[in-house]
């Protein structure tokens, strides 16, 4: 029966243990026991100087999916591949993900680019909100102008007991309840 296994790797190497694991399953001749070898990814917006820049992160770093069919030859094509430190579970005996694990951790990777990249929360005039990064990180603002377009707020900060108007991005800001 398929199910979907954790592999634990160098972190950093996963990319590397996808390609040697695909490759040794076919030089083994091993294809029938194997599905699917996948390394988790998302699409994030990321800031490098000034600039927003979307990139693809990885989920889960140190580790790699694989639907397959455990059986001892399977188990040993796995196990014996480079970069790989073991499987996930309790002892030495592999334990398979759930079916609610594997929808959540690869939905993540497969709507990178719709939900993940954007940030979806709503804002209203007059809302309190509290700076979670960059300069002016902890100070609370309330909100005066809302960009959906360009994801930004425009919100008035209390500082040296003045309020000045400072336009955040929505990752920046998050609602004071």
């Amino acid at each position: 029966m398929f199910r979907w296994y954790v592999v634990n790797t160098y972190s950093g190497h996963e990319n590397k243990v996808k390609a040697n694991l695909e490759h040794r399953i076919e030089s083994m001749g091993q294809r029938v026991r194997f599905r699917r070898v996948v390394v988790p990814t998302e699409q994030v917006i990321d800031t490098k100087d000034g600039q927003k820049v979307q990139v693809e992160k990885r989920v889960l770093p140190g580790y790699v999916l694989v639907n397959m069919d455990l059986n001892d030859d399977a188990w040993m094509v796995v196990k014996n591949t480079p970069g790989v430190t073991g499987f996930v579970g309790a002892g030495s005996k592999p334990v398979p993900l759930s079916q609610p694990e594997v929808d959540r951790i690869l939905k993540t990777g497969a709507s990178a680019g719709g939900d993940r990249a954007r940030t979806t929360i709503e804002y209203s005039l007059g809302e309190s909100v509290k700076v979670t990064s960059g300069p002016l990180s902890d100070f609370d603002g309330e909100i005066v102008d809302v960009n959906p377009d360009q994801q930004k707020l425009k919100v008035l900060v209390d500082i040296f007991e003045r309020q000045v108007p400072v336009e955040l991005g929505f990752d920046q800001v998050k609602k004071l309840d």
